[in-house]
């Protein structure tokens, strides 16, 4: 049994003013792989209940979805949720990051995020994000300050994905183009909205809300 942070967005508006916020199934698949082995915490850059995308609680109906938002642990966890700042890396074996396009806009330039994240990766933890959620990632570095996705294999929210959203102006980079500009090979379901998953090391990444449980299942791989 290991123990998990999942770090969630504390941003509720995009740059064009839409809602936005963390992406439901991206917590709640991986969430009930995850909780039925390992204790979970959650946290954020603003602390307790993180604004969840409210287009994605009305879009995903699934069992899991809806027993999320209404699962009494989990709404406890979400009321104390961590400010970030209060986060200790060294009680965790790994650091999951929910997507949503919240992180592309806070947790991606955020200094206390990227300090975090920089001690579990450098601490060899796992370190794993979904769908925009590797945006959280794109400041975090190595030792000799490299960029963790340099040379690694990984993926995220395809460029595709975004304009078939048409939220390419909601957001300040593309997560595939930057991922591809700090040196990560990015690495693409064979179709839009397709379940990929890539494990490289101690790095794991999933590309969409279609990827969140098998994320779930590559994690507790690792950690077993």
């Amino acid at each position: 049994m290991g123990r998990i942070l999942f770090v969630y967005t504390s941003c509720s508006r995009t740059l064009t003013g839409a809602q936005t916020g963390w992406y439901l199934p991206e917590a709640a698949h991986p969430y009930y792989v995850l909780a039925a082995h390992h204790e979970i915490d959650f946290a954020s850059p603003n602390g307790p209940n993180p604004p969840v995308d409210e287009g994605s609680v009305e879009m995903f109906k699934d069992d899991e979805s809806v027993k999320f938002l209404q699962d009494a642990t989990v709404t406890e966890k979400l009321a104390t949720a961590k400010k970030l700042s209060e986060v200790n890396p060294s009680q965790y074996d790994a650091v999951f990051y929910v997507g949503g396009h919240g992180p592309v806009l806070d947790l991606a330039t955020d200094p206390t995020n990227i300090k975090v994240g920089n001690e579990f990766w450098r601490s060899g933890k796992i370190t794993s994000a979904v769908c925009h959620g590797p945006a959280a990632l794109v400041g975090v570095t190595d030792a000799e300050g490299k960029s963790i996705f340099t040379g690694k294999a990984a993926t995220g929210f395809s460029n595709t994905e975004e304009e078939q959203v048409n939220k390419v102006k909601d957001i300040p980079f593309l997560l595939e183009s930057r991922i591809k500009e700090l040196g990560g090979k990015y690495e693409a379901a064979a179709e839009p909205w397709g379940v990929k998953v890539v494990v490289d090391g101690k790095l794991i990444t999933g590309q969409n809300p279609a990827s969140a449980k098998a994320i779930g299942e590559a994690i507790h791989k690792a950690l077993a």
